[in-house]
């Protein structure tokens, strides 16, 4: 059985071959065998509560009082957040505050330093 590469559209691994296109079954994304993949794909680009592009190492300030899940803290508004690093989901901030500990933080919340 000859092994095809994964659909690049939703990863799927369930691709088959019509002619000389691939085919996902789950998805029906249609592309040549031929194309390389897009090396142009990155991780999406984070902004914060102004626009500014944020990027992992940066210093940030809180903007809103932000109440701590399962605990009676707050991080307070002007609170400075130094050496954030980026990642893939809904908070897509991890750092840790001072007082406070690791914290995972949405870039609504937050402004550039």
């Amino acid at each position: 059985m000859t092994d095809f590469p994964k659909c690049p559209q939703c990863g799927s691994e369930y691709t088959y071959q019509d002619g000389s296109f691939l085919i996902c079954p789950e998805c029906a994304h249609e592309w040549s065998e031929d194309a390389t993949p897009d090396s142009s794909e990155e991780s999406p680009v984070v902004r914060d509560a102004n626009g500014n592009v944020l990027h992992s190492g940066d210093s940030v300030t809180v903007i809103k009082d932000l109440k701590v899940k399962g605990s009676s803290a707050v991080v307070k508004v002007g609170t400075k957040v130094k050496n954030i690093r980026l990642v893939e989901g809904d908070h897509d901030i991890d750092c840790k505050i001072a007082g406070i500990g690791a914290m995972k933080l949405k870039s609504q919340f937050v402004k550039k330093v």
